[in-house]
């Protein structure tokens, strides 16, 4: 299969889904994806974030833990913490149906199955107010280059982000990329989307 920007989803479109449709859509790519492939894509794509200047100089940094299906992003937050970095990740509040910004400072003991069976910190990790992170790296189903993002639904990272003015980067393997995301007027736009294979500005 040919790599790099053939590979994204936007050339295979050919009208405007909606966002249950475009969920399934991408959804059934990524099932069909070989595990071998996600692999070495993950890697191809650790490598590119870890030499992007935005990353490099960020201090403080949300990741993610990904889902299955998902880019695995995680062999970099050990990296993360080597370099010194201030590294968190999202912890869901029950109480009040919201993510919030826990720091860790390591993975092997402070680190938890929580809701919807996705590690998080424990419950005992300091929350960093997100004034306080310089980059926030975004999971997703399907980004465009716009800088629109495709949720799961449940608009837990709407929230998150909404009222943070660091840097939001959309993280995504080529074939999450497509040509238009519906947008609405409270879905938050990324500044970045990067792939294994590229790294773009938001148009």
């Amino acid at each position: 299969m040919a790599r790099g920007h053939g590979r994204s989803t936007q050339e295979k479109m050919t009208a405007p889904l909606s966002k249950p449709a475009l969920r399934a859509q991408i959804g059934a790519i990524l099932k069909s994806m070989p595990p071998e492939q996600r692999r070495a894509d993950s890697k191809a794509l650790c490598a590119r974030l870890a030499e992007q200047p935005f990353f490099q100089s960020a201090k403080a940094v949300l990741f993610f833990a990904p889902l299955p299906n998902e880019a695995d992003i995680w062999p970099l937050l050990e990296q993360a913490l080597a370099m010194d970095k201030v590294v968190a990740l999202p912890c869901f509040d029950a109480d009040r149906q919201v993510y919030r910004s826990r720091r860790i400072k390591n993975l092997r003991v402070e680190i938890v199955s929580g809701r919807f069976g996705i590690r998080e910190p424990v419950a005992a990790c300091v929350e960093i107010p997100l004034a306080d992170l310089d980059l926030v790296l975004v999971p997703g189903v399907a980004f465009d280059l716009a800088g629109n993002r495709l949720g799961r639904g449940k608009g837990f990272y709407v929230r998150l982000l909404q009222d943070f003015e660091g840097t939001k980067c959309g993280i995504a393997l080529e074939e999450q990329v497509v040509e238009r995301v519906p947008a609405e007027k409270n879905d938050v736009r990324m500044d970045l989307i990067l792939t294994p294979a590229r790294c773009v500005k938001a148009k």
